[in-house]
């Protein structure tokens, strides 16, 4: 399958729904309380962001890790038909509710993408692509049909196809015991929801391994093999990721590599992008 491409944000045909849907809490990630529903204060009336070359010495790190999937792009052009929230008000309520779903439905067909592409057996391949088949058509349906859909019941099926690709993947690299540098955790391959954070995976061939929901926040990763590992949801704020090998990971996302701190030397899976802020490791 490949990619499509209201998959990646176009914050040009956006009206600013990240920007105003959402809400955030002051702390490392934002300088201050936004609630939801509210735009926020560094919005511009064409609904741009008047300091985004400035974010993250501004306090707005987080931000800069969001990513839509193209949900916002979808939702103002095509759900709403190019008629922005601020034309119409009475639409605000809808719009911001849609594009919270479409943004959850679009980054199920990010990761059934992927599940599509990587499988060997065709059988997952075809309910990939006929799981995904469906999301789109629910995201470009219109809001009433958008909000009466029932998203938990499509996270579960999209969990359980990921779910079995990733095995598949992964036993085809039998991932072996690695007992990690300086006494650290000893990894037997399964670490799904483990709390590694701040763990020394350093130099180690990870292929293989489930690291699906783990805690890796500031963990050292750096120039160790992610042949085959399975990321799904794995918190990598602050993770080493200098001179690894994550173009092969599984389910891998934007947002995830923003939020860590990598290199040049760090390699990525086709269609993610090394950050600005890496460039000088």
């Amino acid at each position: 399958m490949t990619l499509q491409p209201t998959l990646r944000p176009d914050c040009g045909n956006c009206f600013a729904l990240c920007c105003t849907a959402l809400g955030f809490a002051r702390s490392a990630d934002f300088a201050i309380d936004k609630p939801a529903a509210t735009p926020c204060p560094n919005m511009s009336a064409d609904f741009s962001c008047a300091i985004h070359e400035r974010l993250r010495p501004r306090g707005f790190r987080g931000c800069t890790v969001f990513d839509c999937f193209g949900a916002g792009q979808v939702v103002s052009q095509h759900t709403f038909g190019g008629t922005s929230w601020m034309d119409n008000p009475s639409s605000t309520s809808l719009m911001f509710a849609a594009f919270k779903v479409v943004r959850q439905l679009h980054e199920m067909l990010w990761y059934l993408a992927e599940a599509q592409q990587r499988t060997f057996d065709p059988h997952l391949a075809s309910a990939a692509g006929h799981l995904s088949g469906r999301i789109a058509s629910i995201a470009q349906g219109d809001a009433t049909a958008i909000l009466n859909t029932d998203v938990e019941t499509l996270h579960e099926a999209a969990r359980a196809l990921l779910m079995d690709v990733s095995e598949e993947l992964r036993a085809s690299y039998g991932a072996e015991d690695t007992q990690t540098p300086d006494d650290g955790p000893h990894l037997d391959g399964e670490h799904s929801g483990a709390d590694l954070m701040g763990a020394n995976l350093a130099n180690q061939r990870l292929c293989g391994f489930n690291f699906r929901s783990a805690y890796l926040i500031g963990a050292n990763l750096r120039n160790s093999d992610l042949t085959a590992a399975d990321l799904l949801g794995a918190d990598l704020r602050g993770t080493h990721l200098h001179g690894a090998d994550l173009s092969k990971a599984l389910y891998l996302t934007q947002p995830q590599i923003t939020a860590a701190e990598g290199d040049p030397t760090t390699l990525l899976p086709q269609r993610l992008t090394k950050p600005d802020h890496w460039r000088f490791g």
